[in-house]
């Protein structure tokens, strides 16, 4: 059986008949990147894939991990006692983060970086690698005594942060959702209102096809799990999923997710197989996901509940998963 997930409210207006589709693709933050847009003008458009693709380097100049001389990466080598003015997208997504971080009592953490550089997630030190050692107790207690959100000094009133010393920010579960987000504001100032927006399989849509119909995308799900798909509209609404069955590894014959738990120093453990959450902006469906995922079922459902956030959680069982999804999802189900 298949189900469908729409938005609470629907706009009529569909893109002009004679309207053309326009595809366009890339490369970004480690991972390809895809829009589509429903343009009703006839002469050839503007340079949209080099525009878009400018508005994913900025997001990469200023908050990737991965390279040291991203904003980020300055801030994550600076010197203990400094402060570093940010620029507007990265102090907003700062803001968010610290905003998530709070209200999950630290399942999401932005300054977990080092953890995740222990565990070999990290740009360097790679799971993959031959050198990659695997950490013990005493490592995970010295990574976790340099995060903790609490410890960052964010003054928002002139858009600074100050660096205590060893801070490691990480912004692989806010970022990506962000540049979808920021790609879809883009596109807008461009006149256009009928689109939908791909980077790494998080997405986010407006408007509709040519064809009157909604951006239908079906929600993420292990290759393996047999029950019915479940399918959500894109009107006005983004997606993004975490999983730990993405990115792993195994050790001594047991498996460790991509995903470390801050406030335990560990990967996690809880049978959370995946966590997808729709809203009207990608960044917070992509860091809520990871909130949830990290919270397990029990927690994570009752915090999705308690703050209208539509989710949906896969847990694995013997029989393969069982699908458990959260009051606001169910009432956007048909």
């Amino acid at each position: 059986m298949q189900r469908v997930i729409v938005p609470d409210e629907i706009d009529p207006q569909s893109p002009p008949v004679a309207s053309l589709v326009r595809d366009y693709a890339g490369e970004s933050m480690g991972t390809t990147w895809s829009v589509r847009v429903v343009d009703s003008r006839q002469a050839d458009p503007p340079d949209w894939q080099a525009g878009i693709q400018q508005q994913l380097d900025q997001v990469v100049a200023e908050m990737s991990h991965w390279q040291s001389d991203s904003d980020l990466g300055r801030f994550n080598r600076a010197p203990a006692g400094s402060w570093h003015v940010l620029p507007p997208a990265f102090a907003k997504v700062l803001t968010y983060a610290l905003e998530v971080a709070e209200q999950s009592f630290g399942a999401y953490d932005p300054s977990a970086g080092a953890l995740v550089n222990l565990w070999g997630f990290g740009p360097t030190g790679r799971h993959d690698h031959p050198d990659f050692s695997f950490p013990d107790a005493q490592q995970i207690a010295d990574a976790m005594s340099v995060c903790g959100w609490q410890r960052l000094h964010f003054d928002r009133s002139a858009s600074r942060i100050f660096q205590p010393g060893g801070i490691q920010l990480d912004f692989s579960a806010v970022a990506k959702g962000f540049a979808v987000d920021h790609v879809a504001r883009y596109l807008e100032g461009q006149g256009l209102r009928h689109y939908l927006v791909e980077v790494g399989g998080e997405l986010r849509g407006a408007g509709m096809k040519r064809d009157g119909q909604p951006w239908w995308v079906g929600l993420e799900a292990p290759e393996d799990m047999q029950s019915g798909s479940t399918v959500a509209a894109l009107h006005g609404l983004a997606i993004a999923s975490s999983g730990d069955y993405r990115r792993c590894f195994e050790y001594a014959g047991q498996r460790y997710a991509h995903t470390v738990d801050p406030r335990t120093g560990y990967p996690l453990s809880n049978q959370i197989a995946s966590v997808s959450v729709l809203h009207a902006h990608c960044m917070a469906a992509d860091a809520l996901s990871t909130a949830l995922m990290v919270m397990g079922l029990e927690e994570g459902m009752a915090w999705a509940d308690d703050r209208g956030i539509a989710a949906r959680f896969l847990v694995r069982a013997e029989a393969g998963y069982t699908e458990h999804v959260s009051r606001r999802l169910n009432e956007m189900m048909q």
